[in-house]
């Protein structure tokens, strides 16, 4: 894997903690694998959270309580070696810290020596503040994560925002509070309102991150695929800043084009002189003939009553 000469200096937890006291923000974005968090921490970015979001983005489920534990692992270390100067955030899947409190820790750990993680971040309310404290003691750095709970859905029914009522707010700051008393070396709060994002900062110490909260919180944070247009449907809070996804597909149908016109590019690789007339000797006469010539591009019939594409249905 070829990569350029970082020059930014590395960011840790503590670099991060005065930033936010400084009052420079920072920057975060989800990340899945290593060649992707190599162009990222090129970029800049402070912070890059494997989420639970990869079962929507990678694999392909309906959900993001359908992501896997061990294949999150397993992500969260690839991002760690493609990008090792930045602060990788673990994301505790569902149903992987809630059964009992040897089960969080141990899962917990494995994101920091199996997964390379920086810090741990688990969606929490009050309650969990007792595991906060476990989690903490043994070493493992945690950011709660308050505001809406994606992980709840089967109970809410859906995505949705929290917090747009004096009360909502107040049981989210107090879930924040009571984090952070338990030691969470850091917070995020989703779709909230800007107010309550301001309640969180006057009522807490460690850094904010938000993702639809608001301009005021220390760090940002967005889906990658929503920042750069490769999702249908972004969320309202999630301002797309490139169109990759019709880049992408542009840059499929050339290659379609390319293949069809026998003009795949780059260079072909060659024998030994005199091997090439010792093989056509051995009963293969086609070697010694030149490649095929190009060809003018032509577009592919991907209609249901083409061969090719009924050769796939068969496959």
């Amino acid at each position: 894997m070829g990569s350029a000469a970082n020059t930014a200096p590395r960011v840790s937890l503590p670099v991060l903690a005065r930033m936010a006291a400084a009052g420079t923000p920072f920057a975060c974005l989800t990340c899945y694998d290593a060649t992707t968090a190599r162009w990222l921490a090129r970029g800049g970015v402070h912070v890059l959270l494997v989420g639970d979001t990869a079962a929507e983005m990678v694999l392909g489920l309906p959900r993001t309580i359908d992501m896997p534990l061990d294949v999150l692992l397993a992500l969260t270390a690839g991002v760690k070696r493609g990008a090792p100067d930045v602060v990788v955030m673990g994301d505790m899947p569902f149903m992987s810290y809630h059964a009992s409190e040897a089960e969080a820790i141990r899962n917990a750990g494995r994101f920091l020596t199996e997964g390379l993680a920086d810090i741990v971040k688990i969606e929490a309310d009050a309650s969990f503040a007792p595991l906060v404290e476990k989690l903490t003691r043994a070493g493992i750095p945690i950011c709660g994560h308050v505001g809406s709970k994606p992980q709840h859905v089967a109970l809410t029914g859906g995505y949705s925002s929290a917090g747009r009522t004096a009360a909502e707010a107040r049981r989210i700051v107090d879930d924040a509070v009571a984090l952070e008393r338990a030691g969470a070396k850091m917070l995020l709060v989703e779709a909230v309102p800007p107010e309550v994002t301001r309640a969180i900062l006057d009522a807490t110490t460690v850094p904010l991150i938000g993702i639809g909260a608001g301009t005021d919180c220390h760090g940002q944070v967005l889906v990658l695929q929503d920042l750069v247009g490769m999702t249908d449907r972004p969320p309202r809070f999630a301002e797309p800043v490139a169109n990759l996804g019709r880049s992408f597909e542009s840059a499929s149908r050339d290659w379609v084009e390319r293949v069809a016109a026998r003009r795949i590019g780059g260079q072909a690789y060659s024998m030994k002189q005199g091997e090439v007339q010792k093989l056509a000797a051995e009963g293969f006469p086609g070697v010694a003939r030149p490649q095929k010539p190009e060809e003018p591009p032509q577009r592919a019939d991907l209609s249901p009553s083409a061969p090719a594409a009924a050769s796939r249905q068969a496959g």
